[in-house]
């Protein structure tokens, strides 16, 4: 009979020597090492791809640079802009605070500090996916006061300013400020696609009504230059809020006093309808 040839004497070929698992498990945690150092490019791309998503479809965050939003917006808040609903077609609407690109010529040709080679680049990488705003980007934020269809006004002094020839009742204005005294408007037929935008430190916004002489669309804003609605205020912690439309914007007669027309006979073509076969039984009873 022949026994187990090489090796140490009545050894079995299964078992493992106590150097042996030291040594395997050496391998598997320098594999896992190498493996997560594999893996960690890949994590960090997901990471900055599913920012940039966020940031070109649903919300990017914003700085407020200036006073003319204040009380509402203080210099240096940061806000939280929703980009996904425009996807969906919806457009800006009375009394929303929005984000809109310098339709030309709002912004002053002020020159910034440069901040170097290494801050100006972490703030580029920031920015781009959403995190920061950018230094290159010309944005303006104000509060939609009137959009395409509705006619806009304000006589000055402190009498209200007017939406379809109903006063708006304005808390949000910054205290001591009136309506529009420093510079009186209209009446302004806001053209079809645009929005009439004014600040809420009225005394120190140069909104619509500063670029009245611009253009033709007498200092109106394009809906397409609208980058989305600002919906809260993300940062410092102590002011979070939320930036819900004022309620005098929900007075009845600043909208359509009418239905659109084509609402009108959606309505009234079922009335026809039951009116034309409750004769037309009337008529066989009859018979």
């Amino acid at each position: 009979m022949g026994g187990p040839t090489g090796g140490s004497p009545g050894a079995d070929p299964g078992d493992v020597t106590p150097e042996s698992d030291a040594t395997q498990d050496g391998q598997r945690a320098a594999k896992k090492q190498r493996s997560f150092w594999k893996e960690l490019p890949i994590l960090i791309g997901i990471a900055l791809l599913l920012a940039l998503v966020i940031k070109t479809f649903l919300v990017q965050a914003f700085s407020i640079p200036s006073d003319s939003m204040q009380d509402t917006l203080q210099r240096g808040d940061r806000v939280l802009v929703d980009k996904l609903t425009p996807w969906f077609g919806s457009k800006p609407e009375r009394g929303e605070v929005v984000v809109f690109h310098d339709p030309g010529g709002w912004l002053d040709e002020t020159t910034t500090a440069d901040p170097g080679p290494v801050a100006g680049g972490i703030q580029k990488v920031l920015s781009f996916i959403g995190l920061m705003p950018s230094a290159e980007e010309k944005d303006l934020i104000k509060r939609v006061i009137a959009v395409g269809g509705d006619t806009v006004e304000c006589k000055g002094n402190n009498d209200p300013v007017t939406v379809n020839g109903k006063a708006l009742k304005e808390p949000y204005i910054f205290p001591g400020n009136t309506p529009c005294g420093d510079k009186p408007f209209g009446p302004i037929k806001v053209p079809k696609g645009r929005i009439w935008v004014m600040g809420d430190h009225r005394q120190n916004s140069l909104d619509s009504r500063y670029h009245q002489e611009l253009d033709k669309f007498q200092g109106t804003v394009s809906e397409d230059e609208v980058v989305g609605r600002a919906i809260v205020i993300a940062w410092p912690i102590n002011r979070w809020s939320t930036l819900p439309v004022p309620d005098t914007f929900d007075q009845k007669g600043i909208g359509a006093a009418v239905a659109p027309p084509a609402l009108g006979l959606a309505g009234a073509v079922p009335l026809v309808l039951w009116r034309r076969s409750r004769i037309a039984r009337k008529t066989v009873l009859k018979g």
